[in-house]
């Protein structure tokens, strides 16, 4: 058995596809099925019901994947451990993000650490938060940016920051009349408009409301939070927002926003998988990132809504 095959079923069963599996690994359709033959001929079972729509796991290769997965990830885990060891600072650090918040935390952070890292790969990874847990806890990514809660009991964190939720409604709407602070009982009745399932803020937005009282009615569902806001300024409903994510008021295409009684937050963390090789570049990458958005909080969210 050798280790690219165990890294070709890993492919295959990812796509679910020969043709897509190989030209992942940039080999010919037929290289990859011999190989896959010749190790389900080594050990003695069939890993994957071939069909003309589909390749699907059997009960074994499920099993198969899953111990793969693993001895990949050990052999990465030795090859970056002996590389600190010779303090060398070449390498590649695979990072996961949520789309929503690479695309603001990200253009902050890679051009520094490129600058001091500039012989350190990063490989971004961006998908929702639940599948991003599950890459994470697989070792599929070295870190990656995620809110609490985290719900796998794989996974580790360390904190980055603490950001405030705020309501963001329709530049017309009656209540950005109301001076001050709303209270979450005024949205009861007011319609809302909500991430989709599998992103993490969707159930921060419904844990608030609940936690008030009452089910949000919901009208409309996006994956991106800035057709959220469009929507709301358009006058479809209301949202909230991660206070970092409120655009400049400059037009009638931004919402008008209010911060609430509760002063409600989400926390940002850096997740990894427990009992994980953190390599040099991973802890480069913490350190870099820690102070870089606790600098951009204090300068750009604080004072948005001054005391």
């Amino acid at each position: 058995m050798e280790l690219r095959q165990l890294q070709y079923a890993i492919q295959i069963a990812a796509e679910k596809n020969f043709s897509r599996a190989a030209e992942k690994l940039h080999i010919a359709q037929p290289s990859l099925s011999q190989q896959l033959s010749k190790l389900e001929k080594e050990i003695g079972v069939l890993l994957f019901h071939r069909n003309t729509n589909a390749v699907e796991l059997t009960h074994a290769g499920a099993l198969f994947i899953e111990k793969a997965q693993k001895v990949i990830d050990m052999m990465e885990q030795i090859k970056q451990e002996m590389d600190d060891i010779s303090h060398t600072r070449k390498g590649r650090l695979t990072v996961g993000t949520l789309p929503m918040t690479g695309s603001h935390i990200l253009p902050l952070v890679l051009p520094v650490f490129q600058s001091r890292f500039p012989e350190i790969e990063v490989v971004l990874v961006e998908d929702s938060t639940l599948k991003l847990e599950q890459l994470t806890a697989n070792g599929q990514t070295d870190l990656s940016l995620l809110t609490l809660p985290l719900f796998d009991d794989a996974l580790s964190y360390q904190p980055l920051i603490d950001e405030e939720i705020i309501l963001a409604m329709p530049p017309q709407h009656p209540l950005t009349l109301q001076p001050g602070l709303l209270d979450m009982k005024q949205l009861e009745h007011e319609p809302f408009i909500v991430l989709k399932k599998g992103q993490g803020f969707r159930q921060i937005a419904l844990d608030l409301c609940n936690q008030a009282g009452f089910s949000p009615n919901i009208v409309f569902e996006s994956t991106n939070i800035e057709t959220v806001q469009s929507l709301v300024a358009a006058g479809m409903g209301i949202a909230f927002v991660p206070s970092m994510f409120a655009r400049r008021q400059w037009s009638d295409l931004s919402p008008k926003y209010a911060q609430l009684t509760a002063r409600p937050t989400r926390t940002l963390v850096i997740s990894y998988r427990k009992g994980r090789y953190l390599s040099k570049a991973a802890e480069a990458f913490i350190s870099t990132i820690m102070p870089l958005l606790q600098q951009y909080q204090e300068t750009n969210i604080a004072g948005r809504f001054p005391s």
